[in-house]
């Protein structure tokens, strides 16, 4: 701001109300919030010139629009594009319509609830607050169970078996991440995945990395059979999973081999049953790692039953 004697070009404030239809209270307010230039009389007048039109138009309607004064003023001192500032804008409405939506889910799904189970309902919902914190649980605890993973297997892991939450979820969606949530929050589910993945014997497994690329390759081969329903049976499918196993531990496909690999490990316990059913329920699939790794665990136990 400056002082002028001579203001002979320039416009009192409620000149340029009139002129722009911008009220001279909300005026005044963008002066002091730095983003109006303007100029003092010497009896201490704000006047500004004629430029200052079109600004404060520009002003009014990216204010009209939802940007925040920070990002007006950015764009009017050239500190970014209109461009730039439209798609952020855009972004944090977008972030917005979902957390909305995610509350507005959750709400219904508490509505529909029947009385004795509504603060159950209550309980399980108020654990996963928005769909960032959900997806962000799940995503670290397979994170930590499956730490030796390179980067982009996980990737390519957690974009199969690790749900987007859509961006209008239904009740029944909301209610099954929220559950998911709880789930791997339990000691439990962790320590029976791990006995499923690393069978017996873990202690001798030379390379991890090594089996868990082997093991994601085996899950890849039975995919055609999960989705077709087909029953699981011994098979190059079933050999294939058996020899990633062997060649880690350093031993040979024998009978004597899938029975250690089959005997002690929890394969049909109800909570990874759970966890996998909720995954292919939000995923609107029967194929998921856990359905591929079940097939192949079923046909491991028909090999050594028969």
């Amino acid at each position: 701001m400056t002082h002028d004697t001579h203001p002979r070009d320039l416009m009192s404030i409620g000149e340029l109300s009139q002129r722009t239809g911008v009220a001279v209270r909300t005026i005044r307010f963008y002066c002091d919030a730095g983003i109006l230039p303007s100029r003092r009389t010497s009896g201490g007048h704000r006047v500004f010139e004629p430029a200052v039109v079109d600004r404060l138009l520009s002003i009014r309607r990216l204010r009209t629009l939802g940007l925040g004064l920070a990002e007006i003023a950015e764009v009017v001192s050239g500190g970014t594009t209109l461009e730039d500032a439209i798609t952020g804008a855009r972004a944090n409405v977008r972030a917005q319509l979902d957390a909305l939506s995610w509350r507005h889910a959750a709400l219904l799904a508490i509505e529909q609830a029947a009385a004795t189970e509504r603060a159950d309902r209550i309980a399980l919902l108020a654990q996963v607050p928005d769909r960032a914190a959900a997806r962000s649980a799940i995503i670290g605890f397979w994170r930590r169970l499956l730490a030796v993973m390179p980067p982009e297997l996980f990737d390519d892991f957690a974009e199969m078996d690790v749900p987007r939450i859509p961006a209008d979820p239904t009740p029944d969606q909301v209610v099954a991440f929220a559950e998911v949530v709880r789930l791997v929050g339990t000691p439990e589910l962790g320590q029976v995945l791990a006995r499923q993945l690393w069978r017996t014997e873990a202690d001798r497994i030379r390379d991890r990395r090594a089996l868990l690329l082997g093991l994601a390759d085996a899950y890849a081969a039975v995919a055609s059979h999960v989705l077709a329903g087909t029953p699981p049976r011994p098979g190059p499918e079933l050999d294939r999973f058996v020899a990633v196993h062997a060649d880690v531990r350093g031993r040979t496909d024998t009978a004597a081999f899938r029975r250690e690999l089959a005997i002690g490990v929890p394969d049909t316990h109800p909570v990874t049953g759970r966890y996998w059913a909720l995954t292919g329920e939000i995923l609107g699939t029967t194929h998921t790692t856990g359905t591929a790794q079940r097939w192949l665990h079923t046909a491991l136990h028909v090999s050594v039953a028969g």
